[in-house]
């Protein structure tokens, strides 16, 4: 793996750990957006890793976007760019064929609540706070927040969180299905990294199969689902990972999956 200025990747077991640190607040810079990126793209190359978690150094998980550079922008398009280009990353990520686990800890506010929400799964801790901010500056979510906040929790509660620009408790995400559970203070890293071992202790193919039909979900008709889903259910049918699955289950073993 490459080395970055604001982030750093370590592996652990089929599972690449991507830590951001910009003190002190993690804050979202144009800069650590682009070390993401090019994080993801080489993870995705690497067929060692399964799954991947995203946490903050510090602090909080990120508490928004690097409102100082905004003060060096002077144009409604130059904002337009950066908005297209944190998007076009944030679906890089929402897109991989590798679970994307987001360990929330103190905040995540604004950006930093956009990238947990491109990841696949949320984690958080007791004392999180989750929230949009941005209309208590007179803007608006760029990174896709008016889009997947919705998608996550509801039309009308997505509209209570962006026009009041209250932050959620951690126990109230969790309710409204914006993360998947809350764990006590400290605990969330581990979990997460429990979450994405226990993802790539499955079959890779079938792991992208998974996440290719799930993404698909979203958009296409019931009718395409299934027939997509019964696509897919014969290709994986023909690996040697689901004969040594099925063949597992009925010998009442483990299985071992040599990703074939």
């Amino acid at each position: 793996m490459s080395s970055w200025q604001f982030i750093s990747v370590e592996l652990d077991d089929f599972t690449a750990v991507i830590t951001m640190n910009k003190p002190p607040a993690n804050a979202l810079s144009k800069d650590m957006i682009q070390e993401l990126g090019s994080a993801m793209e080489q993870i995705m190359e690497d067929d060692s890793v399964r799954a991947v978690v995203l946490h903050g150094e510090g602090r909080f998980f990120a508490a928004g976007a690097d409102i100082k550079e905004f003060t060096e922008i002077k144009h409604g398009s130059e904002f337009a760019d950066l908005a297209r280009d944190g998007q076009r990353i944030f679906r890089q990520i929402e897109t991989a064929q590798k679970p994307v686990i987001a360990a929330i800890h103190g905040a995540a506010l604004g950006g930093g609540l956009e990238l947990a929400m491109a990841c696949h799964m949320r984690i958080a801790c007791e004392n999180a706070k989750l929230g949009l901010p941005e209309l208590n500056l007179g803007l608006v979510p760029g990174f896709a927040g008016t889009q997947r906040l919705p998608k996550l929790v509801g039309r009308p509660r997505a509209m209570e969180m962006l026009l009041t620009g209250q932050p959620l408790t951690a126990a109230e995400a969790e309710a409204w299905g914006l993360v998947n559970r809350t764990v006590p203070e400290g605990a969330h890293l581990d979990e997460a990294k429990k979450l994405a071992k226990a993802a790539a202790g499955k079959s890779v193919r079938a792991v992208q199969a998974v996440m290719e039909l799930l993404q698909n979900a979203e958009t296409d008709p019931i009718e395409r689902g299934q027939e997509k889903e019964a696509v897919q259910f014969g290709d994986v049918f023909e690996t040697k990972d689901a004969k040594e699955g099925i063949a597992a289950f009925l010998e009442k073993r483990k299985p071992s999956f040599n990703q074939r």
